[in-house]
């Protein structure tokens, strides 16, 4: 029997497709990831990193080391750390300087108190305290300094090599400043004298010998020091023998002419501090202590015109004597500094070194004229600039 709606049956129509089963929903959409995404960032280098630790913490000159080692790596295999690198590198070089520097100066500090420590151990003689010396006594320092305000001394034999000889060791007396410009005045006053009293015969000493002194410092002036040790330094050249030739070993002729000579000598050489246009009245006094010198020596010479073998030598020096005193007298009096430099210069001028030289050979003493007396004589004959203070301002 046919359907009543007339379809055949295999002809039925198809339900439509949203009753054939739930659909699958269309897949998601996705944008396509940049190049290099999800991939892994270099490495730091390792060796950046230590440079910069070893220059800073540790041994700088392995910091350069592995500065350089982590550029060459970073260029090749591209890590991390270049920056780091180079600051390491940088921070290793200056420290590598620094520790350099430093290390050389421990080793000069080093070898310096090594020399100090052998210059003491090759030091010739007895170690003694300067303040313990005596007139008379010979030493060594260490280095031959004898320029240091308080050596350490080493007592020899005089006949052995030597740095130095004691000509005095006394009491200073001074002010209560015994580094004062006065103190320092009479210090070199005393030993001047000592010297001269200790070698009396001044030109027969070596060329190269000259006079130190030791003086209280303030420090020790305070503890009670007061001894002034007054020397006769040789260290210029290798000496042998002691200097000493004071009046006992002296004919009393010889010791008494060099006592007036020496005083006359001492006392030219010491002028007044100061320019003669500041402290005109103090050279005018200075004049009149040279023309008293002069005439104490006039007065000794005048007793031996008669000794045998002297009596040319001393006419011709009491002639040039008469002539300086008459130069210093009327100096005495300037009323201007030009005055007294005029007249300074024609008291020097009117006295030789050769009738010196013949008077000393007359006495036999030594006829060899030191080497600065012959320049203050050249300056002399060169004429001296006046207006830089008169003609032994150079001398002393």
């Amino acid at each position: 029997m046919p359907p009543c709606d007339g379809v055949h049956p295999r002809e039925q129509p198809a339900e439509s497709s949203s009753r054939i089963g739930p659909l699958r929903p269309p897949p998601p959409l996705w944008w396509a990831p940049p190049p290099g995404y999800g991939q892994q960032p270099p490495a730091l280098n390792g060796f950046a990193l230590a440079s910069l630790l070893s220059g800073l913490l540790c041994f700088p000159p392995l910091g350069v080391a592995f500065g350089i080692a982590a550029l060459v790596q970073i260029a090749k295999r591209g890590d991390r750390g270049k920056v780091l690198a180079i600051v390491g590198l940088v921070v290793s070089v200056l420290m590598t300087g620094a520790l350099v520097f430093a290390g050389q100066r421990l080793l000069n500090s080093v070898d310096e108190r090594f020399d100090s420590l052998r210059e003491y151990s090759d030091v010739e003689g007895e170690l003694t305290d300067l303040d313990d010396l005596r007139a008379g006594d010979c030493f060594n320092v260490p280095g031959g300094d004898l320029i240091d305000e308080r050596p350490v001394t080493y007592r020899i034999d005089c006949a052995r090599v030597h740095h130095g000889e004691v000509t005095a060791a006394q009491v200073l007396e001074v002010p209560d400043d015994p580094e004062s410009r006065a103190a320092d005045r009479a210090a070199e006053d005393t030993c001047w004298k000592a010297q001269d009293a200790y070698a009396m015969d001044t030109w027969a000493l070596p060329e190269y010998a000259e006079m130190f002194y030791y003086a209280p410092s303030r420090a020790s002036w305070r503890q009670g020091n007061r001894t002034l040790v007054c020397v006769i330094g040789t260290t210029e050249e290798e000496w042998r023998g002691s200097l000493r030739k004071d009046a006992p070993m002296l004919r009393p002729e010889q010791a008494a002419f060099l006592q007036a000579a020496n005083s006359v000598e001492f006392v030219m050489s010491r002028p007044p501090d100061s320019d003669v246009e500041d402290v005109l009245e103090e050279y005018q006094a200075w004049a009149r202590e040279v023309n008293t010198a002069l005439g104490a020596e006039a007065k000794l010479l005048q007793g031996d015109a008669a000794r045998p073998g002297t009596e040319k030598a001393v006419a011709a020096q009491l002639k040039e004597i008469e002539a300086a005193r008459a130069q210093w007298q009327r100096a005495s009096q300037a009323r201007t500094p030009e005055d007294f430099n005029r007249l300074w210069r024609g008291a020097e001028l009117a006295m030789s070194l050769e009738t010196a030289q013949a008077l000393r050979g007359a006495y036999g003493l030594s006829t060899v004229i030191p080497q600065w007396l012959q320049e203050i004589e050249d300056d002399m004959e060169d004429g001296y600039d006046l207006e830089d203070g008169g003609p032994s301002s150079e001398s002393v």
